[in-house]
């Protein structure tokens, strides 16, 4: 009887399952856990422009969204600038995409170290940037979307013997509480195409 007992105590078939449950749960656990980074890591890739590094389109309207929110709920104010590049297009075709590709890595390097941590720059699409400027009066937002002109106007990128540089447009417009992302662009878009006039009759 006495050895019956012990191998009743030590082969208990109720404890293998029940262990083995716990460890199935640890690892089910482990996987959603890992599953939820994985996602959470394809989602920010997702507004990053691959190339330059900095938010594409995506991720800039979410900033966007999240700005026109804050102000609505505890005012401000702040400016979006939407950049275009003058002359990209003859760089690329004279000297190629990888050489295009060199100018816009530069170019959004020298916006990102010429804003503040609390501004946003995003690139829109092709040689098109977006800029979000934080706790900017008109007069200060005007002022710094012509310094940010002049300053890509001294980006440069060697090719060979060449130095390949681009001009800058910069429409700039106040975010308006109300309004939703696509139309703040579309209005800074407008206001981008305005400058550009004033700056060939310049």
């Amino acid at each position: 009887m006495a050895d019956k007992s012990v191998k009743l105590k030590t082969g208990n078939p109720a404890v293998a399952p029940a262990a083995l449950l716990l460890a199935e749960m640890e690892r089910l656990k482990a996987d959603v856990a890992r599953a939820h980074r994985t996602i959470g890591e394809l989602e920010a890739r997702a507004d990053v422009d691959p190339l330059l590094d900095i938010l594409n389109r995506r991720g800039f309207e979410r900033e966007l969204k999240r700005s026109l929110a804050y102000l609505q709920r505890y005012k401000g104010e702040a400016a979006l600038l939407f950049i275009d590049l003058d002359g990209f297009k003859a760089v690329n075709d004279q000297y190629g995409h990888a050489a295009g590709d060199a100018l816009l890595k530069a170019v959004a390097h020298e916006l990102t170290g010429h804003v503040r941590a609390s501004d946003v720059v995003a690139r829109l699409g092709g040689d098109e940037f977006g800029v979000l400027l934080w706790n900017l009066a008109s007069p200060q937002a005007a002022a710094k979307a012509r310094d940010l002109e002049k300053l890509i106007e001294t980006v440069s990128v060697a090719h060979g013997e060449a130095q390949l540089a681009v001009g800058a447009s910069a429409g700039l417009v106040p975010l308006v509480v109300g309004a939703t992302p696509d139309e703040m662009i579309d209005t800074a878009d407008k206001a981008m195409y305005v400058r550009k006039r004033e700056r060939r009759g310049a």
